[in-house]
């Protein structure tokens, strides 16, 4: 495969994922310039639903049955579309250095 040689599908979709919102929004604003450094083209960020979490959990291992606390856990999500991605974008993606925390799944399509 040559260096500038578009790959054969139209369009790549990440998902981005993680659990604090300046974190996604940092780690999507560097894909973003990542990609457009290399001439590529973006449709995004999409923001997506935010994934909620509850639970609740007694206080008391035994009796006191009406003190609870309760918990909610976060998921922020983002979707980025990449039209037309060429090789050299591809590998920029994959050298980026993401903080931890934030999880990308890549589909083509």
């Amino acid at each position: 495969m040559k260096k500038n040689e578009p790959v054969k599908n139209e369009k790549l979709r990440l998902r981005i994922k993680a659990y604090d919102v300046k974190l996604i929004e940092n780690s999507v604003k560097q894909i973003i310039e990542a990609i457009k450094r290399r001439g590529g083209e973006v449709i995004g960020p999409i923001p997506l639903p935010t994934e909620i979490k509850r639970y609740t959990v007694n206080r008391s291992t035994f009796v006191h049955k009406k003190s609870r606390e309760q918990f909610e856990l976060r998921v922020h999500k983002r979707l980025v579309d990449i039209l037309n991605p060429q090789s050299n974008i591809i590998e920029s993606l994959t050298e980026l250095n993401l903080p931890a925390g934030v999880d990308i799944e890549i589909k083509e399509g």
